[in-house]
């Protein structure tokens, strides 16, 4: 048996319950891992809300897809992983089959890479899926290049800080965007070469355009989405790159107006799944992402742990979105 998150209808964190589960074995290409941490990410709160991109097909449900820990069985055809060896998990799979919130959970091999050395639980379950998500978005999606500008809106979330990071090591120059003034000096210190406070009315385009010469961004990176968009293409580059990954916004996004005479924009929408279901590119993403990690370049940002008991009064927080980095869960 092993404690394990989960939930019956949905709603908001009170829905959740930390139950014992039977632990099954792993099948063919499936790994058993023992979880030591796991980090919250705004996806499972959403899927836990019915709001999520696919909805729950069945109850209980169980939720969470990147998570450090330690090997402990592997099925069969499974190769190039043993027991004993310190993993951590990203997304490759969908909620509704596999989850990671829980002491032993079973996930597909293909969700599973192997932890550096020198890598903790903790970090190990807050790094992967905002360096792998930053790194698809803004380089096999983005096409970024050093010189480049890049604009991140949600900057203080886990991806934005890691796009900071990213965008830097590639020699592009990264603008942050956030809401609140109290997140400013943080985004700054992690590597901002602008911050842009959106809730005190100042005008994101006329800024970036002024700190590009009139130029624009090559890249803009939205978590939010929502009719902001708009602005957001008023600062694209010629050529230039809208990505839409989320939408803290909550509401519909239109397609910017176009303008005769605005500068060429292509706009799309991006999920980590283009980079982590398609073997060639994770394997680019790992590597890049180790490199990262190895020379320091790249650290996770954790801004808070809770323990497993406490899993209602982490969703809250991640809800609340007083964070700067990630939300970790230590089991």
């Amino acid at each position: 048996m092993a404690r394990t998150v989960l939930f019956s209808e949905l709603g908001g964190p009170g829905v959740m319950r930390v139950q014992d589960v039977e632990v099954r074995d792993p099948g063919p290409g499936e790994v058993l891992i023992r979880v030591e941490a796991f980090g919250l990410n705004r996806a499972e709160a959403l899927f836990r809300s019915g709001l999520y991109i696919e909805p729950v097909k069945r109850f209980p449900a169980t939720l969470g897809t990147e998570a450090a820990g330690v090997v402990e069985a592997v099925g069969a055809g499974v190769t190039g992983l043993r027991p004993g060896e310190p993993v951590s998990t990203v997304q490759t799979f969908s909620m509704n089959d596999y989850g990671v919130y829980g002491e032993r959970m079973v996930v597909p091999a293909t969700a599973v890479l192997r932890r550096p050395e020198g890598i903790g639980a903790v970090e190990g379950s807050a790094v992967w899926m905002a360096y792998v998500t930053a790194y698809g978005a803004l380089m096999e999606a983005g096409g970024m290049r050093p010189g480049d500008t890049v604009v991140l809106n949600a900057a203080s979330s886990s991806v934005g800080l890691a796009a900071l990071r990213v965008a830097d090591r590639l020699g592009a120059t990264p603008i942050a965007l956030t809401r609140t003034a109290a997140k400013k000096e943080a985004l700054l210190k992690e590597g901002a070469a602008e911050v842009i406070v959106t809730g005190d009315g100042e005008d994101v385009a006329e800024r970036v355009l002024a700190a590009t010469g009139g130029r624009g961004a090559e890249v803009v990176l939205d978590a939010v989405a929502g009719p902001g968009v708009r602005d957001l293409a008023r600062a694209v580059a010629g050529d230039g790159t809208l990505l839409v990954y989320g939408a803290l916004s909550g509401q519909p996004t239109p397609y910017p107006g176009i303008e005769l005479g605005m500068p060429a924009l292509a706009m799309r929408t991006y999920t980590m799944l283009e980079t982590t279901t398609r073997p060639e590119r994770l394997r680019r993403a790992a590597a890049f992402v180790h490199s990262g990690l190895r020379s320091g370049a790249f650290r996770a940002v954790v801004d808070r742990t809770f323990e497993l008991a406490e899993i209602v009064e982490a969703h809250r927080y991640l809800e609340s979105n007083a964070q700067v980095g990630k939300i970790v869960v230590t089991v």
